[in-house]
């Protein structure tokens, strides 16, 4: 037997082997994706809804300041500005809070958002991001992608 055939022998039930699990490799990722969209919808629900709104929502009247100057909670859907932000905006606003990031910004603005850093980690605080952003159209998701 040449060496091509040993080769081929070699490498056609390898590939064979490959080429089968590649279908299992893209579903075992989108069934973690999945569940970390879940765990998200559960992180929201508990830490975010509360302020947010359950549907994402926000609170009413979020553009305009109330007695204290602050401005009510924002809707999370696409009807808010979430998705005019990038991510690691997003995740630093999440982790720090309002005030911190737009001080470093210097933005003159007062943010009652406060910081979930001390509460969540970075994969959970990504895994509300994931939640928040499966709730829009494609079209927003991919606006917000390219940011």
């Amino acid at each position: 037997m040449c060496s091509m055939e040993k080769w081929i022998q070699g490498v056609l039930p390898l590939a064979a082997i490959v080429i089968g699990l590649v279908p299992l490799s893209a579903s075992a990722f989108v069934h973690a994706a999945d569940a970390r969209t879940d765990a998200g919808g559960a992180l929201y629900a508990e830490r975010c809804a509360v302020c947010h709104g359950i549907n994402l929502e926000g609170q009413p009247d979020w553009r305009s300041t109330d007695a204290d100057g602050l401005y009510p909670a924002p809707p999370h859907d696409e009807t808010g500005h979430t998705w005019h932000h990038d991510d690691a905006m997003l995740i630093d606003y999440i982790t720090r809070g309002g005030q911190a990031v737009l001080d470093d910004m210097g933005v003159k603005f007062t943010s009652g958002m406060p910081g979930f850093g001390p509460v969540l980690d970075e994969e959970e605080i990504e895994a509300i991001l994931d939640y928040i952003k499966s709730t829009w159209p494609k079209r927003i998701r991919d606006l917000q992608a390219q940011r």
